[in-house]
């Protein structure tokens, strides 16, 4: 997911091009360790910066939705790299040796991005979680964001006392649809009523704005972004804690059996081992404040 920490501030750090050919490497829901199992067929592809086997000659085509949502993105615009996703983005194309010129954007919408079939981008950036399910279809680079979901209500709401899961079982819940905040209401809160299911974010908190639903569900960045600038007459309730052994993470989208699938995971871990994940959640997501957790 379409669908804590929206600060919009800074632009994205320059990162290194230097990238070393590899071996394998490499939003909804986490199964057991799959988030940190890379998927594809790169074992026997070429690294060499620059010269991947892109969609398009010396270009790398990068996808994600429309609207672009903060503070993934910043003013809905992806290729100004603004917003923590669009820092990554750039960030991961430098390792793989493609300047900010190079990089093309797409527009997928969040559902399309990991549904069966050949993708037209070399990698999806879009708060998709890595799940087995998903792997089925699509490749997933290896995790670029550790997430939880939250609970979003209007202040004054029946959902704003909540302190609890089984406080939450009575209420009309909402989330965007084919993202794990979806899941989460069904499989962890079991609610009484059926969820409302939404095309976007817009729409869900439109519904929570209009009394259609009592809370919300979204990741916890989205969360503190939407009280703080959008919805502000609403708090964050609370955020739920991981299910299974590995944290949920939104991962980068190939193809199925995509040759990109390996380079593309190690530029991603390379990231988070000299930090610049950090420095860039650090700068895009820093307003984040710990949210009682919903038990």
């Amino acid at each position: 997911m379409p669908s804590a920490l929206h600060a919009l501030r800074g632009v994205v750090a320059a990162a290194s091009v230097a990238f070393l050919a590899t071996t394998v490497g490499c939003a909804p829901q986490p199964e057991g360790d799959t988030a940190a199992k890379p998927t594809g067929s790169a074992a026997a592809a070429s690294c060499a910066p620059g010269k991947l086997a892109t969609k398009t000659s010396g270009k790398l085509t990068v996808a994600t939705d429309e609207p672009a949502y903060a503070p993934w993105f910043k003013d809905g615009k992806p290729a100004d790299g603004q917003g923590f996703e669009s820092a990554v983005a750039y960030a991961v194309a430098q390792r793989l040796g493609y300047g900010k010129d190079a990089v093309v954007w797409q527009s997928v919408p969040f559902n399309k991005a990991f549904a069966p079939g050949e993708k037209t981008f070399d990698f999806d950036i879009n708060q998709v979680s890595i799940s087995a399910e998903r792997k089925k279809a699509v490749d997933f680079s290896s995790g670029y964001y550790d997430v939880r979901q939250a609970v979003v209500a209007l202040k004054g709401g029946k959902a704003a006392k909540a302190a609890s899961i089984a406080d939450l079982k009575g209420l009309k819940l909402g989330a965007q649809v084919g993202t794990t905040s979806l899941e989460y209401i069904d499989d962890v809160v079991h609610p009484a009523q059926e969820p409302a299911a939404f095309a976007k974010n817009d729409q869900a908190k439109s519904a929570l704005k209009n009394g259609q639903v009592d809370a919300i569900v979204v990741d916890l960045p989205t969360a503190f972004y939407i009280t703080s600038a959008e919805v502000t007459d609403a708090k964050i309730v609370g955020q739920f804690e991981n299910q299974g052994a590995a944290p949920e993470q939104f991962g980068l989208v190939l193809d199925k059996g995509s040759a990109l699938t390996g380079c593309v995971t190690t530029a991603v871990d390379s990231l988070r081992k000299d930090g610049t994940l950090a420095k860039l959640e650090k700068q895009w997501l820093s307003d984040a404040v710990d949210a009682p957790v919903l038990k």
